[in-house]
C-alpha cells in the first residue's frame, strides 16, 4: 500500500462516501419521494466514478465528481425537499465532502501532472 497517493484516499473516500449516500434512505429512514431517489442515483454515481478513478487515474472523473459532488449540495432546494431535516443534512454533507475531495485532487494534480515519458 505505499504506492497509493493521496488521490487514491481520496478516491477511495468518495466510494465510501458513494455508499454512505445510496444506504443512507435505509439508514435514516426517508425512503420516499425525490430525497431517496437522488440518494440512490448520487450515491451510485459517486461510487462508479470513485471505482474508475481508481483503475485508472483520469482528471476527467474529478470533474465529474465535483459535478456531482455540488449538485449533492444543492438538490435538497433545487428538488424541493429542504423541509425533510435528515435527508438534507446527509445531501449538503456527502456534497460538501465529495466535492472537496475532488477539488484537492484536481488541485493536486494541477500541481504534479502526470507525465507521460520517464526519465532516465
Amino acid at each position: 500500500m505505499d504506492t497509493w497517493t493521496n488521490a487514491k484516499w481520496c478516491d477511495v473516500a468518495n466510494l465510501i462516501l458513494g455508499a454512505f449516500l445510496f444506504f443512507s434512505p435505509w439508514i435514516f429512514g426517508f425512503d420516499a419521494g425525490p430525497a431517496s431517489q437522488n440518494a440512490y442515483v448520487a450515491g451510485i454515481v459517486i461510487a462508479i466514478l470513485a471505482i474508475a478513478a481508481l483503475a485508472a487515474f483520469a482528471v476527467w472523473e474529478e470533474w465529474l465528481n465535483l459535478i456531482v459532488g455540488l449538485w449533492t449540495l444543492i438538490a435538497p432546494w433545487v428538488l424541493g425537499f429542504q423541509g425533510a431535516k435528515t435527508a438534507m443534512t446527509v445531501h449538503v454533507a456527502v456534497g460538501i465532502l465529495v466535492a472537496l475531495l475532488a477539488a484537492v485532487e484536481i488541485w493536486m494534480m494541477s500541481q504534479n501532472p502526470p507525465r507521460l515519458t520517464t526519465s532516465r
